[in-house]
């Protein structure tokens, strides 16, 4: 699937915020152990399952709460159902400050309607919602190419050019960019017009 697992935190702390932890729980809690920190949070940028299939063992290692915008628990219940107790309900622009770290959930529905992308500071975590070259698909349940052009074009449009974009799958020919490279080359961000847009993402493609 060529997820990618992020872990976000301050460089002087000893805390790390795990991001969509999936397929190899061990692997994930040995990099935290590398990096001489400690996972003090999860946070969820959907519920599908490439995206969260390792929370249920990362708990058993660290128990801490698990982020999740609102929408995605109202959408999809039973997603969370094995790890419920440790859900806490996140509201769109909430500013969760953990790690040393202001995390700003910016609400990115499209791909899924509780979808969010995390910016803190210089980076912008995207899940599925952008990638290098591409966008989130939005053919499965709860998908929404309108509302997609929206968070695009109008949520992450107040992000800097200069926020480098760490997306949630290693698509495109870099594995992390930056907004201003994508905003330049990306032709989900290029076509301006709504309707354009909508058309542009009901093509068959891989993304």
């Amino acid at each position: 699937m060529k997820n990618f697992v992020t872990l976000v935190g301050a460089p002087a702390v000893d805390e790390v915020v795990v991001v969509d932890p999936a397929w190899d729980a061990g692997a994930i809690a040995a990099a935290c152990q590398a990096e001489g920190r400690r996972a003090v949070a999860i946070v969820l940028t959907h519920h599908h399952h490439d995206h969260l299939n390792a929370v249920e063992p990362l708990l058993a290692t660290f128990d801490v709460p698990v982020y999740v915008q609102r929408a995605e628990l109202a959408f999809a219940p039973e997603a969370f159902a094995g790890f419920r107790g440790s859900v806490r309900p996140v509201e769109p622009e909430a500013v969760l400050r953990l790690a040393g770290l202001d995390l700003k959930c910016l609400h990115t529905p499209g791909h899924t309607p509780g979808s969010q992308c995390l910016w803190c500071g210089s980076v912008l975590v995207s899940g599925d919602t952008l990638f290098v070259g591409a966008c989130g698909r939005c053919d499965l349940p709860g998908g929404d190419s309108g509302q997609l052009y929206d968070s695009l074009h109008r949520v992450l449009a107040r992000v800097p050019d200069e926020v480098e974009l760490l997306p949630g799958h290693d698509y495109g020919e870099v594995p992390r960019t930056t907004l201003g490279r994508e905003r330049a080359r990306n032709p989900y961000l290029l076509e301006r017009e709504r309707e354009g847009f909508i058309a542009l993402r009901s093509r068959p493609r891989s993304a």
